[in-house]
């Protein structure tokens, strides 16, 4: 990858198809979102892996936007990795989305660009 910060290259990656997350080499510690260094350490020296894509809902809270559009949920999701991020949940009513439920990641597209979404596992 190139020198470009550490969003602007999670960014690339997603709209490769690809949803990293940073990993510390000194403990290991996989941190999100994307930053220069590792958060409660500054340790400088991480790199990128992976991410399994699987995760939980932490909560959830949906949106009701003016009809005719659907309502839409957006939660905070628990990954296996141990990291928390928000990203909105679709595929299911956004009443049926709840604490718990396992969920899968999937890069999807809006305006243009890759966003992150989950869907039901």
């Amino acid at each position: 990858m190139s020198e470009a910060a550490p969003q602007a290259q999670w960014r690339a990656a997603l709209a490769e198809g690809r949803f990293l997350l940073q990993r510390a080499r000194g403990s290991g510690t996989i941190f999100f979102p994307p930053r220069l260094a590792e958060p409660r350490s500054g340790d400088t020296d991480w790199e990128w892996i992976e991410a399994s894509g699987f995760g939980t809902i932490h909560a959830v809270t949906v949106i009701h936007p003016r009809p005719p559009e659907p309502p839409r949920a957006v939660a905070l999701v628990d990954l296996d990795e141990e990291v928390r991020l928000m990203s909105e949940v679709e595929g299911l009513p956004a009443e049926d989305i709840a604490i718990g439920l396992r969920v899968r990641a999937r890069i999807g597209e809006r305006d243009g660009a890759p966003i992150l979404l989950f869907q039901a596992a």
